[in-house]
């Protein structure tokens, strides 16, 4: 079946070339019915537009770099970030964008990520899950491609991020509402993200008057079952352990589950806990985790969305921060205990 051109459309609507080109290329100089007709009838004829004509015509590819460094292997099968990424690409399709995942080699020679992206071609970069001082990403970021980060502020760039602060308080509120006063958090390992849900966590306390020993706040390992139930052992195995025990996230509390059970201990019965993602395991544990969930979906999208408006508008688009606000997910893992 021969290709539609854009001759094809313009004896189909009995305008000129000229006229389908501006239609399918959104310029503003024809009139709203006369573009919405033709568009119409390109996608009833099939239309393709070429990719490279599209980018001689805009000196645009069409096309966005994704940088997510996976050092634990888990990402593209985590619940987290692949609901995130899904959420990206779908936005940025539904704006007629490709994705490519940036990374430091082309084929078998090393790259840095700003050369990945500029042998690629991309218009733009999301950068999301990296380590935010490496001088690489540092490089891409203080580049002059557009960019903007997921979960990390940089001065001048367009940041989406989770409010980490905000979902850390509320947990800390419920479960000193439940009665407890010796509250543990085993957060992840120290990125931006763990410094503003330990500030969370440290204000909260203090606010509500709560005291925490040091040993009560461990580090852990995003994502990873086994380190968080070693550092669960550990508070378990303090002279007087904590009542309530904040996990760094859902699935790495899967770990700290089993260990509370080998322990021989009951949740909440006799200890409480409390996840951080939301993600549909938590409410599948027993008992079902009281966890805070991160809209993966709307991070992903407004990441894209912003994207594209600095690629496309880039001397009206402002460069700031948009916090996506979460939801606290009660379940059944913190119980009420009596006031000592």
């Amino acid at each position: 079946m021969p290709m539609v051109s854009m001759k094809d459309i313009a004896l189909r609507c009995n305008v000129s070339v000229a006229t389908v080109s501006k239609a399918l290329n959104g310029q503003q100089d024809i009139g709203p019915e006369t573009r919405e007709r033709i568009c119409q009838i390109a996608d009833e004829m099939g239309y393709l537009a070429n990719s490279a004509a599209r980018a001689l015509k805009t000196n645009r590819t069409y096309n966005i770099g994704v940088l997510f460094v996976d050092e634990r292997s888990s990402g593209l099968a985590h619940e987290y970030f692949s609901s995130m990424l899904d959420s990206l690409k779908v936005e940025a399709e539904a704006n007629g964008y490709d994705i490519t995942f940036i990374n430091r080699n082309v084929g078998r020679r090393p790259t840095t990520y700003l050369q990945h992206c500029r042998y690629r071609g991309v218009d733009g970069a999301v950068i999301a899950s990296v380590d935010f001082q490496d001088p690489q990403v540092l490089e891409l970021i203080h580049s002059s491609l557009p960019v903007v980060t997921i979960d990390y502020i940089f001065d001048g760039r367009i940041s989406v991020v989770s409010d980490n602060m905000v979902g850390t308080d509320v947990l800390v509120r419920y479960a000193y509402s439940k009665g407890h006063r010796r509250i543990a958090f085993i957060h992840g390992e120290m990125t931006a993200v763990t410094r503003n849900r330990l500030a969370g966590f440290y204000r909260t306390c203090d606010e509500l008057g709560i005291n925490v020993p040091d040993q009560y706040v461990r580090e852990g390992v995003y994502h990873d079952p086994e380190r968080c139930a070693e550092e669960t052992k550990a508070l378990l195995a303090l002279p007087v352990r904590p009542t309530c025990i904040l996990f760094t996230d859902d699935f790495s509390g899967i770990g700290g589950l089993n260990a509370i059970a080998e322990a021989g201990l009951r949740v909440p019965e006799d200890i409480s806990v409390a996840g951080y993602d939301g993600i549909r395991l938590a409410s599948m544990t027993n008992p079902k985790l009281t966890t805070y969930r991160q809209d993966t979906t709307v991070l992903g999208k407004t990441a894209a969305a912003r994207l594209v408006e600095l690629i496309e508008r880039p001397k009206t688009t402002l460069l700031d921060r948009i916090i996506i606000p979460g939801q606290f997910i009660e379940g059944k893992s913190i119980g009420e205990i009596p006031l000592e």
